[in-house]
C-alpha cells in the first residue's frame, strides 16, 4: 500500500510537471478570425508596457527606467502566454512581485499614498489576459493550479506580509481570476468537443464509405457467382461427356478428363460456400438468391422501366453488337442502372442519354443528363453510388470517370475491356495494374 510519503511524493511530482516547465503549446488560429485575435494580443502587450509604466512611474513613485522594466515585464507576460503559457504565468507572478517589493517601500515610507497594493490595475489586467490564455491552452488540472497558485502568491503577500497606506487589491484579483479560469476552461472544452465532432464526423464518414464499398463488393461476388458457377458446370459437363464422344479413348485420356471434371465439381462447391458467406442471413425483400443476373439484352427493359419512372431517356448503341463476357456485360448493366437511378434522385426533370459504343478491345459506357428543372428533394441514400461504379470498373481492370457535364449537367463514363486474357500471358506482378 501507498504510504502518506509516497503519495505526496507523486503529488509534488504532478506539480512539478505542471508548473516548472518551459514546453511549448502555442495557440492555434481562430477557425474565424484566422490571427487576428494573436495580434490583438500583441497590440495588448504593448499597451500594457506603456500604460503600466506610465502608472508606476506617476502613481507608485519609481524611476522611469525601473517603471519601463517592471511594465514591459508584464506586457511580454501577455504576449509569452501565446507560445508558453506556464512560463508566462512566472513572469506575471515575478513582474507583480518585483512592483509589490519596490511599492511596498515606498508606501512604508509614506512618499505615496492609497495605491493599489499588492496588484497594480494594470498588473491584474495582465495577469487576467496571461490566466486566460494559459486555461485555453494547458489541461484543466494546470489552470485549477494557476488559480491556486495566484490566491497562494495574493495571500502571502497581502495577508502575511503587509503593507501601509493602501488600496487592497488582492480579494479582486483572486475573484476576478477565479471568473477568467473558468471562462477559458469552458472555451477550451467547447474547442475540444468541437474537434472531436469534427474528427467523429469525419472518422463516420469514412466508414460509411468503407461499409458501402465492402457490400459493393459482396453484391458484386454474389451477381458473379452465378457467372463463373454457369462456365464451371460447362467444364463439369464437357469433361465427363468427352470420352463418349471418342473411340476408344485411352486410358489417360479418361483419367485428364475425369480430373478436370473433378476439379471442376470441386471449384464449384467452394464457390457455393463462399456465397453462403457472402450471402445476407436475412436477404431484402423481393431479393432472388438465384436469379439469373442480367445483361445487356435487358437494357431496353430497364430504360422502358426508367421512363415510366419519369425520366426521358435516349439511347444509342455504336459498333458491332455482339455477345461479350457474362461479368462485362453484367457490370455494364449495373453501371447503366445506378447511373439512370442517380439522375431520378437528383436531377428531376432532366433528361438522360446512355450510349454503347462497342470496340474490338473494350466497351464504352456513357451516361449522360442535362441540367435539372427542379431541385432534388433530400436523399436517404448512402450517396456512395459512384463507388460501386467506379469498383466494378476496376474490377474489370477498366476505369470510370464521373463529372459535371454541359453547365449543370452530369456525364458518367467507363470503359470496361472485353478480350480475356489467354493462358499465355503472363501473370501480372505484384501492383502491376
Amino acid at each position: 500500500m501507498d504510504t502518506g510519503a509516497e503519495h505526496i511524493r507523486r503529488w509534488l511530482g504532478v506539480l512539478r510537471d505542471d508548473l516548472l516547465t518551459a514546453r511549448v503549446d502555442p495557440m492555434p488560429p481562430s477557425m474565424w478570425l484566422r490571427w487576428l485575435p494573436h495580434g490583438v494580443v500583441w497590440i495588448g502587450g504593448v499597451v500594457l508596457t506603456i500604460v503600466g509604466a506610465v502608472q508606476l512611474n506617476d502613481q507608485g513613485g519609481l524611476d522611469l527606467g525601473y517603471s519601463m522594466l517592471l511594465g514591459a515585464g508584464q506586457g511580454c507576460a501577455a504576449v509569452l502566454a501565446l507560445r508558453r503559457p506556464v512560463p508566462a504565468l512566472w513572469l506575471s507572478l515575478g513582474a507583480t512581485l518585483a512592483i509589490a517589493v519596490l511599492t511596498r517601500r515606498m508606501l512604508m515610507a509614506g512618499q505615496i499614498d492609497g495605491f493599489t497594493w499588492p496588484w497594480t490595475a494594470w498588473a491584474i489586467v495582465a495577469h487576467l489576459l496571461v490566466l486566460l490564455l494559459v486555461a485555453l491552452r494547458v489541461p484543466t488540472r494546470v489552470s485549477v493550479e494557476a488559480l491556486v497558485l495566484t490566491g497562494l502568491f495574493t495571500y502571502a503577500l497581502q495577508g502575511l506580509w503587509g503593507a501601509w497606506n493602501y488600496a487592497p487589491t488582492g480579494q479582486v484579483t483572486v475573484a476576478l481570476s477565479a471568473v477568467v479560469v473558468v471562462l477559458g476552461i469552458a472555451l477550451r472544452g467547447r474547442r475540444e468537443a468541437r474537434a472531436e465532432l469534427e474528427q467523429q464526423t469525419t472518422l463516420t464518414a469514412e466508414e460509411r464509405a468503407r461499409r458501402t464499398l465492402l457490400e459493393e463488393r459482396s453484391r458484386m461476388a454474389r451477381e458473379l457467382h452465378d457467372v463463373v458457377a454457369h462456365h464451371m458446370s460447362v467444364i463439369s459437363i464437357q469433361a465427363q461427356v468427352a470420352p463418349h464422344l471418342v473411340r476408344n479413348p485411352p486410358d489417360e485420356l479418361k483419367e485428364n478428363l475425369a480430373g478436370i471434371r473433378q476439379n471442376a465439381v470441386e471449384a464449384l462447391t467452394e464457390l457455393r460456400r463462399v456465397l453462403d458467406v457472402l450471402r445476407s442471413e436475412h436477404p431484402a425483400p423481393g431479393e432472388r438468391a438465384h436469379a439469373p443476373q442480367p445483361t445487356l439484352a435487358r437494357l431496353e427493359a430497364l430504360v422502358e422501366n426508367t421512363r415510366a419512372a419519369g425520366l426521358t431517356v435516349t439511347t444509342e448503341v455504336t459498333g458491332a453488337r455482339r455477345p461479350l463476357p457474362p461479368g462485362v456485360e453484367l457490370s455494364a448493366y449495373r453501371i447503366v442502372q445506378e447511373a439512370l437511378s442517380n439522375v431520378l434522385r437528383h436531377a428531376p426533370g432532366a433528361t438522360a442519354h446512355v450510349t454503347l459504343a462497342y470496340g474490338p478491345r473494350a466497351l464504352r459506357v456513357e451516361v449522360v443528363n442535362t441540367a435539372p428543372t427542379r431541385e432534388a428533394p433530400p436523399s436517404a441514400g448512402a450517396g456512395h453510388g459512384l463507388l460501386g461504379m467506379r469498383e466494378r470498373a476496376v474490377m474489370l481492370g477498366g476505369t470510370l470517370t464521373a463529372g459535371p457535364w454541359s453547365g449543370r449537367g452530369y456525364r458518367v463514363a467507363a470503359r470496361l475491356p472485353v478480350s480475356a486474357p489467354s493462358a499465355t500471358d503472363p501473370l501480372p506482378q505484384d501492383g502491376a495494374a
